[in-house]
């Protein structure tokens, strides 16, 4: 790639009901064979051995002492140090998670475009929220673990009529997400291309250290960083290479990170989760997120629910909150209006960086200005809330 040229790979503006497009050309410096092309590597589906699964970095994380619980179906690491060291670490250094948990999907065929952006609910409720990237032959979409199952006999059970091939290449594929202001500095010497041309929500096809990978500028933390989709066979030592590089004071760049500050990292920064802020029984204007619907553009599944909600409003709105006291508000806990249950708290935490209480919860569109009050009841105690923007947190410019 010449220098300073903008890289290969842009987003696609279509979008519909959470779900979100983009889209490369493949680079003429790619490795001979993508990741869903090697061989099926030891991704054991170990329910004839035990009850969880385990990602390809399994034995990397037992190997370096992390807490593993059960996760959608999993054995996870939940933390390493300690939720708030990684936090911190993710912040203001760099943290690497492991999210080969998640499935990936390809979609091909001559009418693989049209199908994804008919493919929604036609009741307008959220299925999952999937990122879908767009290569030249087809489209790899990303599915939540705890979905995977679910959102392929979606898929499928929406076919019909459309000239599509769909696959699982979900054991064939680890996910390594790389975040934290110092990232793009950690993997550079690994890369075969120029990181700082890829766009945020953009992608390229190239190799780390050798190794094939599609290098996203992706993450869920609200800090820069990248997320690499290589052959599951090679995430290991890509994990242990990353982890063993060191500054000039021979302190690690980045440590690993668990699901514990996963989410605490991606509730500051306002993201939502599947099963909190996001389920089956939730349209995309009740979560805030009418940006991805684009009505205009034509019919879809549950467009005609969605253009009848948004002409007479929605009957409830998910908003950022605050909390004066030290209560933690958690998820499920009732929202108080005047004493009267009136919502429902999707996630709440006490933040790691701003050291207060703060949550998302869904609360009547009467209540859901910037600034206006509620109470949360808190193991039978009503703790006074307020409305606040979204997101809690802002990255600082760099």
């Amino acid at each position: 790639m010449t220098a300073g040229k903008a890289p290969h790979s842009r987003w696609k503006s279509r979008t519909t009901s959470g779900h979100r497009l983009h889209d490369g050309r493949r680079s003429p410096h790619r490795p001979e064979r993508p990741y869903w092309q090697f061989t099926l590597p030891n991704r054991q589906l170990v329910t004839d051995v035990a009850p969880l699964l385990k990602t390809p970095l399994h034995a990397a994380h037992v190997a370096r002492g992390a807490k593993m619980v059960p996760f959608a179906g999993w054995d996870m690491p939940v933390q390493y140090a300690g939720l708030l060291v990684e936090h911190k670490a993710v912040r203001e250094r760099c943290g690497l998670f492991d999210v080969s948990h998640m499935g990936e999907v390809l979609v091909r065929g001559p009418d693989a475009a049209a199908f994804l952006d008919h493919v929604t609910d036609a009741h307008a409720h959220i299925v999952d929220d999937f990122l879908i990237y767009r290569f030249p032959e087809h489209f790899l979409v990303v599915v939540n673990a705890s979905n995977r199952e679910k959102d392929i006999a979606h898929l499928r059970a929406q076919a019909t009529g459309f000239h599509v091939v769909i696959e699982d290449l979900s054991d064939w594929i680890a996910l390594i997400a790389v975040q934290g202001p110092e990232a793009q500095a950690l993997l550079q010497p690994f890369a075969d291309r120029d990181l700082g041309a890829i766009r945020y929500y953009r992608f390229e096809e190239g190799a780390i250290a050798g190794r094939a990978a599609t290098i996203s500028r992706t993450g869920y933390t609200g800090e820069d960083g990248f997320e690499l989709y290589v052959n599951a066979t090679d995430a290991q030592p890509l994990w242990d290479l990353l982890l063993d590089v060191v500054d000039s004071n021979g302190v690690p760049i980045a440590i690993p990170c668990g699901l514990g500050a996963r989410d605490t990292l991606r509730l500051e920064a306002g993201l939502c989760l599947y099963g909190n802020e996001l389920d089956d029984a939730t349209t995309p204007l009740d979560a805030g997120l009418g940006w991805l619907v684009k009505l205009a553009k034509g019919p879809f599944l549950g467009s005609d629910v969605l253009a009848a909600q948004k002409a007479n409003g929605v009957t409830r709105k998910l908003v950022g909150f605050t909390m004066d006291e030290r209560a933690i508000p958690r998820h499920g806990m009732t929202v108080l209006v005047d004493g009267v249950a009136a919502g429902v708290v999707a996630s709440g935490t006490q933040s790691p960086t701003l050291g207060v209480p703060i949550g998302t919860a869904f609360v009547p569109p009467s209540h859901a200005a910037v600034g206006s009050t509620f109470a949360i009841d808190v193991r039978g105690r009503a703790v006074p809330a307020r409305v606040v923007p979204l997101p809690f947190y802002k990255r600082p410019a760099r």
